[in-house]
């Protein structure tokens, strides 16, 4: 049994969230109703981010219907979509004057099309009311049906990502309800209609191999960029931190990437799925 491990150190720590701009963001997304993934999933980079005046929106409301071990989103049973989410999501894109926009959601396996529809038609807004911004995608497995990925894709996204979080042998004990082979799939369908990205976190119990492994199947699908970030339990109900990996782990990640084929590679302690996703469109 791993140790849960309790104290950070130093190369963990974030600046507190603060500054006018970083207080603008967040008067616009509550004056919307809106959701980040930021608050959400407790990243640390909030303040970072939204003193740059940039945000991750999270569609189709604040309630996951699974409950991986490793997130602080919320889970159960959640509340229907709303159909002017999308326009309102647009709205805060264009008033942040956002080149590149980042919008994810909780996972609705109670949808019929997993919320595709309303991703595709927030695809569509945003290109209607910023021109020239270029948007990403972070979606959840549509539990395998592959006409709710098709129906995003059409929309025109830039970027596809997709998460596989963790190595194959710890997803009955981190994603009970994910499949491996299916975020895999998923990624490899996507290419060619968008460029492909996944993230992954390290210190929930991997090995090194394991992890070089799983960068391997990503390259082997075509994914062309990958995040790789440290595992920081939002609480002592979720998953323990086995061990921090150090910057100069995560500087040896990125370069074992590179040399892998990855178009890029966001390699560090902070790094999150949406860390400087505009610098990975091109």
């Amino acid at each position: 049994m791993s140790v849960p491990i309790r104290q950070r150190p130093p190369w963990l720590i974030a600046r507190a969230p603060s500054g006018e701009d970083y207080e603008d963001v967040r008067r616009l997304v509550e004056s919307k109703r809106l959701h980040t993934v930021c608050q959400s999933a407790n990243c640390p980079n909030i303040g970072e981010c939204w003193r740059a005046r940039t945000a991750t929106f999270m569609i189709l409301g604040n309630i996951c219907t699974r409950n991986c071990r490793f997130c602080a989103v919320q889970h159960g049973e959640p509340q229907p979509a709303d159909p002017d989410e999308p326009r309102r999501v647009a709205q805060a894109v264009a008033y942040l004057k956002l080149k590149h926009a980042v919008i994810t959601s909780v996972t609705r396996d109670d949808l019929p099309d997993g919320g595709a529809s309303l991703f595709a038609e927030t695809i569509r807004l945003i290109r209607s009311s910023v021109t020239g911004c270029t948007v990403e995608v972070l979606v959840p497995d549509f539990q395998g049906e592959w006409t709710a990925l098709d129906t995003v894709l059409s929309a025109g996204p830039e970027v596809l990502n997709h998460n596989v979080e963790t190595v194959p042998r710890l997803y009955a004990d981190i994603r009970p309800q994910a499949r491996y082979e299916r975020s895999l799939e998923l990624l490899k369908r996507a290419k060619g209609r968008a460029r492909t990205k996944s993230g992954l976190m390290v210190g929930v119990g991997e090995t090194w191999e394991e992890v070089l492994q799983t960068m391997r199947d990503l390259r082997g699908v075509g994914c062309d960029v990958i995040t790789i970030g440290q595992y920081l339990a939002p609480s002592r109900r979720h998953a323990a931190v086995v061990r921090f990996y150090t910057p100069e782990e995560f500087e040896e990640l990125r370069q074992v990437g590179l040399e892998m084929g990855f178009a890029r590679v966001e390699s560090g302690p902070l790094v999150r799925s949406s860390y400087h996703a505009a610098e990975c469109v091109v």
